[in-house]
């Protein structure tokens, strides 16, 4: 069953920090973010000169970044694990501090609720997780108690959230210029060529890099790039994301609801939760709870409305325990003040070819 989302209003209802039109450019880049400047104007309904003004203001200003998002086996040995963080009265901040230092953590957030602290963490290739969990990050001073959860299957993730803005016909527009994934996916980052490698290392930082561009930075021809650039879309190498607060939409509430779930709901409790709006992560997962959902709201009626109707319409839930977030410190490894983005932590693993060709 699917959870009802019919009453949330659309996304222009919300108090966001972003005008009209630029919240509809933003909606427009969730949906196709390599598409021309000259067709989002179009789909729009507004000059080109305007939106490219905007697009680079809201880079400018640190509210948005177009990157790619590397497929996991490229850049990671396994599965991620969630850390539920308790710590000692006067220390959550210290904590924090001291989390920020390891790479492997993509997303941090101070809570309020069971826990102080909640992050996830990954086994970034050349990394010891086991010896992070169980070890140095238990260690740290402050901590009172530290729960690891591995997530086993993911259903949703971040760059899937979308902006209730535009309409259906709008949608299809922009759809044409997504790159379908239709070739074969690369299972080793020793895969890659020289070339590959180095162009893929720049769509994780700038997605909507020309071909042009890269030619004259790799001094190959635009027609190689243009065809490699093809081959790290379509075999999901890297995938284009749109990376904003979501504060920054008028999405300041962020949530983190674990879920005890009779085994044979949990496909259907996984499927309602991925179809939600609301939700940005949606996982199952060892430990007391299998499931467990991270999700953005406007405010606490919409919270509310989600766990009385959303939540309590879907069967097989035994039990909640939700964390309500205070402070978003990383999100998609790029540490954040308030709902401005910094540099990306996560770094591309080392290849043999590197600085061939």
């Amino acid at each position: 069953m699917v959870v009802p989302h019919a009453q949330i209003p659309p996304a222009d209802t919300a108090q966001s920090l972003l005008t009209p039109t630029q919240l509809d450019i933003i909606a427009a880049l969730q949906v196709a973010p390599r598409a021309p400047h000259s067709a989002l104007a179009e789909v729009l309904d507004i000059p080109r000169s305007t939106l490219t003004r905007q697009i680079l203001h809201l880079i400018d200003s640190k509210l948005v970044r177009l990157i790619g998002r590397y497929d996991w086996p490229l850049v990671t040995d396994g599965m991620p694990s969630q850390l539920w963080i308790r710590c000692h009265p006067g220390c959550t901040r210290k904590v924090l501090d001291e989390l920020r230092r390891f790479n492997e953590i993509q997303f941090l957030i101070l809570t309020t609720g069971s826990i102080d602290i909640y992050a996830d963490i990954y086994p970034l290739r050349g990394s010891d997780i086991q010896n992070l969990t169980t070890s140095v990050i238990p260690a740290i001073p402050g901590i009172s108690s530290i729960q690891t959860h591995l997530v086993l299957k993911t259903t949703k993730v971040g760059q899937s959230w979308r902006l209730n803005r535009l309409s259906e016909a709008q949608v299809t527009k922009l759809e044409q210029f997504c790159e379908p994934v239709v070739r074969e996916p690369f299972a080793d980052i020793s895969e890659l060529s020289g070339l590959e490698y180095r162009i893929l290392r720049r769509l994780g930082s700038d997605i909507r890099v020309s071909s042009g561009e890269l030619a004259r930075t790799l001094s190959v021809s635009s027609s190689t790039v243009y065809r490699t650039i093809q081959t790290l879309l379509q075999s999901g190498a890297v995938s284009p994301r749109v990376e904003i607060e979501p504060a920054a939409l008028g999405y300041g509430l962020n949530v983190i609801i674990a879920m005890q779930v009779d085994p044979r709901a949990i496909p259907a409790v996984l499927e309602g939760l991925t179809a939600h709006p609301s939700s940005r992560m949606v996982s199952m997962v060892t430990g007391s709870a299998s499931v467990v959902y991270s999700g953005v709201f406007r405010n606490e009626n919409e919270l509310a409305q989600f766990i009385v109707v959303g939540l309590g319409e879907l069967n097989g839930i035994r039990a909640l325990d939700v964390s309500v977030g205070r402070d978003v410190v990383r999100r998609y490894w790029m540490d954040r003040s308030g709902v401005r983005l910094g540099e990306q932590k996560m770094i591309l693993p080392p290849h043999s070819e590197e600085h061939s060709n």
